[in-house]
């Protein structure tokens, strides 16, 4: 049963890597937004390229916010809400299961 517990441990701490990854991600998309950087930069492309596909879809479901873009703290809350709810509990019950 070890096995499992330490598959579970390790789908979880990547997990959460990936969730902490994104959300870098996301907070320079924020940035790069308000600076106004070159969309030619392949840096810029790369992570406009990434974050825009959820971006988008959280935009197209909420309502107009009088032109401020609420779609990031949506994604925040989301990446929170994931690292507390779906990795604690992966890493709860690799635990129960050692």
């Amino acid at each position: 049963m070890f096995v499992v517990a330490n598959l579970l441990l390790g789908i979880a701490k990547v997990l959460d890597m990936l969730l902490w990854f994104y959300m870098w991600v996301l907070i320079a998309r924020v940035v790069i937004s308000w600076v106004n950087a070159d969309p030619y930069n392949p840096i810029v492309r790369a992570i406009l390229s990434v974050t825009e596909p959820l971006l988008y879809r959280i935009r197209r479901t909420l309502p107009i916010g009088g032109g401020i873009d609420f779609s990031p703290l949506v994604v925040f809350a989301g990446i929170y809400f994931l690292q507390i709810f779906l990795v604690r509990s992966l890493v709860d019950l690799a635990l129960r299961l050692q």
